[in-house]
């Protein structure tokens, strides 16, 4: 598999080229393969928990709570372990590490207000217009947006094998759209929170183009453990700033898929996630989330009843097809091929 993943400004000003083969870094340090192979199995593990997310939103809904007080006890129940996860990485911090910069530290405060924060906060919203299963799948579009943003902002250059996977991913997010039109019966609605679905994709794309570089300087616990004590703090605030106390008094049912969400489907797999986008890159991190949507469509059959139709499947079938084109190295890189 290849990608192309800026490593630095004149990097990022360059046309595309192909990440190293599996034995090397992307600064061209010799690194084993299992180094490689652990950020695989990283993204993929990660990728099959954050799909429970949106399953778990969904019953919460059940129980008619709004979008940012669960959010708000995911984060609260998040908060601690990121808190000391920080703690201990700046502990852990060698005294020749490069300290922060002013720019370093708002970089971080932005990054996770975008890729924690707000991302979150508008994926919740558009899940109750949504199925999980088409939100699930629109978050999987990431190496697109990926893609796409490094070719307007950063002269990427995008072929023509490129440009053909990309309308098949987009081709099958249409027929998954028109499934959920189809079940819900109402087109406006459907529009509203698939837009707002595709929203957090293209935060959380920017989200992991941006920190790549954070993350080389300050390692994936340290960096992951500060933006997410950001975001947490600024969905709490949120919280005060819209509801009173009384909002949280909730069924028990909402607090444990709270917890879980925040152990099994934030904890564990941001650190997972940010820890392979650190060994293999933030583009091959997409690639490999391809479980997700799979195992959302499964849980969601299971758990909500969401049906599954034949042009659901072709049009899932389309976007992993298209992902998978996206994430192969072209045959002849001389001739930009």
């Amino acid at each position: 598999m290849a990608s192309w993943v800026p490593s630095s400004a004149a990097a990022n000003a360059a046309d595309a080229r192909p990440l190293p083969p599996l034995n090397a870094t992307l600064a061209g340090e010799s690194r084993p393969r299992s180094f490689f192979l652990i950020g695989i199995a990283l993204a993929a593990v990660g990728a099959v928990l954050l799909s429970t997310r949106a399953i778990l939103i969904k019953l919460a809904y059940g129980y008619h709570v709004d979008p940012i007080t669960f959010l708000t006890l995911r984060m609260v129940f998040s908060l601690p372990f990121f808190a000391a996860a920080a703690i201990w990485a700046q502990r852990q911090a060698h005294a020749d590490s490069p300290k922060l910069s002013t720019r370093d530290k708002w970089s971080v405060v932005g990054l996770g207000l975008l890729g924690y924060y707000f991302a979150s906060y508008v994926d919740f919203v558009g899940l109750q217009y949504i199925s999980a299963a088409l939100a699930r799948l629109i978050q999987f579009l990431n190496p697109t947006l990926t893609i796409i943003i490094l070719a307007l902002f950063m002269a990427r250059k995008v072929v023509l094998r490129e440009v053909i996977a990309l309308v098949v991913c987009y081709a099958g997010i249409a027929l998954c759209l028109a499934h959920d039109v189809r079940m819900s019966g109402s087109l406006s609605l459907t529009a509203f929170g698939a837009s707002l679905s595709l929203l957090s994709a293209l935060c959380y794309a920017v989200y992991l183009i941006f920190s790549n570089q954070l993350i080389g300087r300050m390692g994936s616990m340290r960096f992951t453990a500060y933006a997410m004590t950001v975001s947490c703090i600024a969905v709490i605030i949120h919280f005060l700033a819209t509801h009173s106390l009384d909002a949280l008094r909730l069924p028990w049912q909402v607090y444990g898929y709270g917890l879980f969400m925040a152990v099994m489907g934030t904890v564990l797999p941001v650190f997972m996630v940010s820890e392979a986008n650190r060994r293999i890159g933030p583009a091959q991190v997409g690639i490999l989330t391809s479980l997700g949507p799979v195992s959302t469509l499964l849980l969601g059959f299971i758990l909500l009843s969401e049906a599954i139709t034949f042009d659901q499947i072709i049009g899932m079938t389309l976007v992993l097809a298209g992902v998978w084109v996206l994430s192969q190295k072209p045959k002849n890189t001389a001739k930009g091929e």
